[in-house]
């Protein structure tokens, strides 16, 4: 697909995306359904890219934006969950797929099935996420879906790669799956570690906010391709790199931080968009690959059908047999609760709007294009049409039908956490505590001491001052006459005030790293933080100019 016909497709994904939101429709469901009519009308080019393209230039700073924003606190918290879903339920479901597939299918042997499974298997949490946030499920349930759809890819993919080998005949240089599985994980975990080191090395002696911007717009793309090359996991280089950079995103300049909080939503809004205008789009050219094979279009379609229905049951069937193998684990041990829940502390009711939460996304669509034509010996892959037309089915299927019951399912069962809100607000006056005795600090050691090249008694006078400037933005009764202070202060004020929110973010971060706050509050407090330090190093910069 040309450059033109590419940027046309994005332009209109995103003013739909745009009218869907102003509906109040759901942004995916009606850029699919819109991208599925389109792709019938004449004279509208059909939409096809490069597997490779899809997964080195689509999904990497997807995921490297969700990794960036996840908490780490949070994703170790529930890393049984999120490898369960992510790694276990992966493979569970490419095995019940590849089977029920081989057993359904004519045109599809045991390892085409297999190649089949490994596409259909992972969800694309896109979806399910932006509904959670709107519909305000719990952190926790946020956080194990997040987690799931970080590292889900990289097991569908490794799957793919071996059960396509398989087939084809293709040589895979460690023979052991298991070993192949272990090399993929590591390699791409120290890819992205190195990677990012070296990205974080660097910004930290460039001193440029746009240089490090970009930088930090490179990476995801640099890690990507640097794991595949090495036939290791790029999703997993992604994500790593957007773990670390995450975890140390105080540690670049406070212009920097700005920039990244707008730059990445809007790369998140475009991507998506995309995603599933694209999706959508390729109805046509499923339909027709499908014709050119001989085979009887609504036959193959309502294999898909049944296919789909598979695949919707395994994830819920899977978590509740597992949640209840792990009751019975802790019955037996004697251990009880107030209510029914798993080892996570989460109950039926949000197990199951987990379990509904398993739509399909551009992984899929994108793994099915990446079968090849033929095996090594020249021969066809078998059932490769069949394969394309299940995956859309799936795709979409999954997308409508969870999609358009996921937000009901949501209000009707009452899945809030009734301590998560004590947590935050328990973590937020931390927050505030921390910032509060690190400013205190600060200005009794300025007053003690004074600051360098400044007399001590120019610091006195404006200490009170900023002492005011403090409680007016911690203490919400205070804020009315915040602007009008720091609006009435000096270069001196500024160089104080600047001082004293560089100690509060040291100490945010000092006891986030000491495992006291959690990720998600500090980025909400170094967010206020760091609007207040542009400004005043903004009206520093005037002054010496």
């Amino acid at each position: 697909m040309d450059g033109p016909v590419l940027l046309l497709v994005v332009i209109a994904a995103v003013a739909v995306a745009g009218f869907a939101k102003r509906l109040d429709l759901q942004v995916p469901l009606v850029l699919v359904a819109v991208g599925s009519i389109a792709s019938f009308v004449p004279g509208v080019p059909q939409v096809t890219l490069a597997p490779e393209l899809i997964l080195g230039v689509v999904l990497p700073p997807l995921l490297y934006s969700a990794a960036l924003d996840f908490s780490f606190v949070s994703f170790r918290k529930n890393l049984g969950h999120i490898l369960r879903l992510g790694i276990v339920m992966v493979i569970v479901t490419a095995v019940a797929v590849g089977y029920f597939a081989n057993w359904l299918v004519p045109e599809l042997t045991l390892g085409a099935a297999l190649v089949l499974g490994a596409v259909v298997a992972p969800p694309d949490a896109v979806a399910a996420i932006a509904v959670g946030r709107k519909l305000g499920l719990p952190s926790r349930m946020m956080a194990i879906l997040t987690g799931e759809s970080l590292v889900n890819d990289a097991a569908a993919l490794t799957l793919f790669t071996l059960a396509v080998a398989s087939v084809t005949g293709k040589r895979i240089e460690i023979h052991s799956p298991v070993l192949f599985f272990a090399y993929e994980i590591l390699g791409g975990v120290i890819v992205g570690l190195i990677l990012s080191r070296i990205v974080r090395f660097v910004r930290s002696r460039i001193q440029d906010s746009a240089l490090e911007t970009v930088l930090g717009l490179v990476l995801p793309f640099a890690a990507y391709l640097a794991a595949e090359e090495i036939h290791a996991s790029g999703v997993l280089a992604v994500v790593t790199a957007g773990f670390v950079l995450g975890r140390v995103t105080a540690d670049v300049a406070v212009t920097t931080r700005i920039q990244e909080r707008q730059v990445w939503p809007l790369m998140d809004l475009v991507l998506e968009a995309f995603v599933f205008a694209y999706m959508g789009l390729q109805l046509k050219s499923v339909i027709q690959e499908v014709e050119r094979d001989g085979l009887p279009v609504l036959h193959i379609f309502a294999y898909a059908l049944l296919i789909l229905a598979v695949v919707i049951a395994i994830r819920p069937a899977w978590i509740f047999v597992n949640t209840s193998r792990r009751a019975a684990v802790r019955k037996s041990l004697r251990r009880k609760s107030t209510e029914t829940s798993d080892a996570m502390g989460l109950t039926w009711k949000q197990n199951l709007v987990l379990s509904w939460a398993g739509m399909r996304g551009v992984v899929t669509l994108a793994a099915a294009s990446g079968v090849p034509l033929a095996t090594v010996a020249g021969d066809p892959f078998p059932g490769r049409a069949v394969i394309q037309a299940v995956a859309f089915v799936v795709a979409v299927g999954t997308l409508v039908i969870q999609g358009l019951t996921l937000p009901l399912l949501i209000r009707r069962l009452d899945v809030a956490d009734p301590l998560e809100k004590q947590q935050t607000d328990a973590q937020q006056a931390l927050a505030r505590s921390i910032s509060r005795s690190a400013a205190e600090t600060y200005l009794s050691d300025a007053a003690a001491h004074g600051i360098a090249g400044v007399s001590k008694e120019s610091v006195e006078a404006v200490l009170e001052r900023v002492r005011r400037s403090v409680r007016a933005r911690l203490d919400a009764d205070e804020t009315e006459d915040h602007e009008e202070r720091i609006a009435a202060a000096g270069a001196l004020f500024d160089t104080l005030r600047r001082n004293v929110l560089g100690a509060q973010r040291s100490a945010l971060v000092a006891a986030r790293d000491a495992g006291e706050l959690d990720d998600e509050i500090l980025r909400a407090v170094l967010s206020g933080l760091d609007v207040e330090e542009a400004a005043a190093e903004a009206r520093i910069e005037r002054r010496n100019r």
